[in-house]
């Protein structure tokens, strides 16, 4: 059963979620969750599960697939593509104007690798 949860995108997001609001020192003092969609579906592009904003600005939105989630960062691209690169997780630019990246968390085990590169964001 735990090998099942591993690679699920809403229990990927749910961690991450989890991991952002729970570090209130630092960078993280005034990161918060908002907009969570409590009934979100994975889709194969991947639905919008939540927003990610710090003081009232939005810094990310998470996405959740049927086995993954992925991150859309709309602040700090070059610092968080760089951590989540030396931590291992896949990253795509977004060519969108402004431009985003993206960052794969294809499982579990690597949401504090991608909470690394909120770190470096804010």
């Amino acid at each position: 059963m735990v090998a099942e949860s591993l690679n699920d995108g809403v229990r990927i997001a749910e961690l991450l979620a989890s991991e952002l609001t729970g570090r209130q020192v630092g960078a993280f003092a005034d990161v918060s969750v908002e907009n969570a969609d409590l009934d979100v579906e994975p889709t194969a592009d991947g639905a919008r599960a939540y927003d990610v904003e710090r003081a009232d600005e939005r810094v990310a939105r998470v996405f959740v697939h049927s086995e993954r989630a992925h991150v859309e960062f709309e602040t700090g691209l070059d610092a968080a593509r760089a951590a989540a690169t030396e931590r291992g997780l896949r990253t795509r630019p977004k060519a969108v104007e402004p431009p985003r990246l993206l960052v794969f968390v294809e499982d579990a085990a690597e949401v504090k690798r991608v909470v690394d590169a909120f770190d470096a964001a804010l």
